[in-house]
């Protein structure tokens, strides 16, 4: 029978390779001659813009190219189809270039064949990890072997996507919720030169479909949501957090309930993950975009943060600790108030940490001068929380750094509040004095039943008469 039109089938799935290889055959006869239509890659390639091509079939030609670049090569085996696949790379360099500075190329017809093009080259299975011992934050991460092409049809995705001609009602057609949503499963790429190229296609499409932005959102609370409650690994989530960062910034007020959701419900857990600091400082940039658009969702997010405070990692601590100073940056007075009493409570335990790098990133607040100020004003009710924990520690501690540093801090609350720290100092040496009787007692007393218990042996042995 007659081969089907590969146009009839949905544009924006990939096409198979056979469906592909006849596209090709088909439409690129005029390049091919003899044995070279069983290789399926013209031997005389040419050049994209030649000057014996007229303007007016050049958008043909480009068809062409685009089909003949349909073809994928394995690049894991290293010595096959060498010849072929420099073709092809060559060939995408001209595609680049021709989209970059032609005009009138983007006719309605190219843009199925762009998307099949692109889906055909970059929507594969991924490979796993090479073993579930992978550490992202200790071992290389596997490089795409086929990167020498597919570099060069994300370089070329992008640049169709930021053209002038370039119109999202066309597009549409094409890139769909489907094609999203296979994209958004290339971010689970070990190769972070994909993931890079792959968050800036996803931002372009993103700002260009405004039918996709939704769906866009839904899907990446989907794999936050998979990521923290179910597998633990995904390689992309600091990109997909980046492209966040942005949108959120662009989020109309007042908030939607849906917005504010995702926050509490979706980022806030994210702090949960063992693998934090792979995207902890775009995590944070996302939490400071929100509060910042909305400065009530500020109690929220900090007993979000308390509730999920890291109790054994003490590299999470310090992560969290720098959080909490760039939320305390852009808090608002009247928030801060809110939540003084819990927040101190935990940079209390904080400067009380056996770990020197955790007491010494609590401390640090105390030369932030817009958290000074907000100290001071209500130094009244912060003083007592911390009193206690300084003093002990200026007293007692291994460290002379942290020493000096808590000096530092028990000088500027002197300062603050004179009468209230006499009267803290005052407190605090009664009640040690109460504290040391109370143990001299209790010393005393186990002295005494050691000695009862003591006699009571030597009579039953008949060592002392009863």
């Amino acid at each position: 029978g007659e081969a089907a039109d590969p146009e009839a089938s949905p544009p924006s799935s990939p096409p198979t390779t056979e469906a592909c290889t006849r596209a090709r055959l088909c439409r690129s006869a005029p390049f091919l001659t003899g044995g070279e239509l069983r290789s399926g890659w013209p031997g005389n390639r040419e050049a994209l813009v030649p000057a014996d091509v007229p303007a007016p079939e050049q958008p043909e030609l480009f068809l062409k190219k685009l089909q003949q670049c349909c073809t994928v090569f394995d690049f894991m085996d290293t010595l096959s189809d060498l010849k072929m696949k420099e073709y092809k790379r060559s060939t995408l360099n001209e595609l680049v270039d021709y989209v970059t500075v032609s005009r009138g190329y983007l006719t309605e017809q190219a843009y199925p064949e762009v998307v099949k093009m692109v889906s055909h080259n970059i929507f594969r299975t991924l490979p796993p990890s090479d073993s579930n011992e992978f550490d992202p934050e200790e071992d290389e991460p596997t490089l795409e072997a086929s990167w020498p092409h597919l570099q060069l049809v994300y370089e070329f995705f992008i640049r169709f996507l930021e053209s002038q001609e370039f119109q999202p009602s066309i597009a549409k057609k094409y890139i769909d919720q489907k094609f999203v949503l296979q994209l958004l499963e290339l971010f689970d790429s070990e190769d972070p030169r994909e993931r890079d190229y792959l968050k800036t296609v996803l931002h372009r499409i993103y700002g260009k479909f405004l039918g996709l932005r939704a769906f866009i959102r839904k899907q990446i609370n989907n794999i936050f949501l998979r990521f923290v409650y179910e597998t633990e690994h995904f390689n992309g989530v600091a990109e997909l957090l980046e492209i966040l960062g942005s949108i959120i910034n662009g989020f109309a007020l007042p908030l939607k309930a849906e917005h504010k959701q995702f926050l509490v419900k979706v980022l806030i857990p994210l702090h949960t993950v063992r693998s934090l600091s792979l995207f902890h400082a775009q995590l944070a940039y996302c939490i400071v975009q929100f509060l910042e658009k909305d400065p009530t969702l500020t109690e929220p997010v900090i007993r979000g943060l308390l509730k999920f405070w890291p109790k054994t990692c003490s590299q999470k601590e310090v992560m969290f600790l720098g959080e909490l100073e760039e939320i305390l940056d852009v808090i608002e007075p009247t928030q801060f108030v809110k939540i003084q009493e819990p927040l101190f409570k935990q940079i209390s335990r904080c400067v009380s940490s056996p770990h020197f790098q955790v007491a010494e990133r609590a401390l640090y607040y105390w030369n932030n001068e817009y958290i000074m100020s907000l100290i001071e004003e209500n130094s009244s009710v912060i003083l007592p929380i911390m009193f206690a924990s300084l003093y002990r520690i200026s007293k007692e501690h291994w460290n002379p750094a942290i020493v000096a540093l808590v000096y530092n801090v028990l000088k500027a609350f002197m300062e603050m509040n004179s009468t209230l720290f006499d009267e803290l100092t005052a407190t605090y040496k009664s009640d040690r004095q109460r504290e040391k009787k109370k143990e001299k007692e209790r010393e005393e007393l186990w002295k005494k039943l050691e000695d009862l218990e003591l006699k009571r042996g030597l009579r039953s042995d008949g060592i002392i008469p009863t």
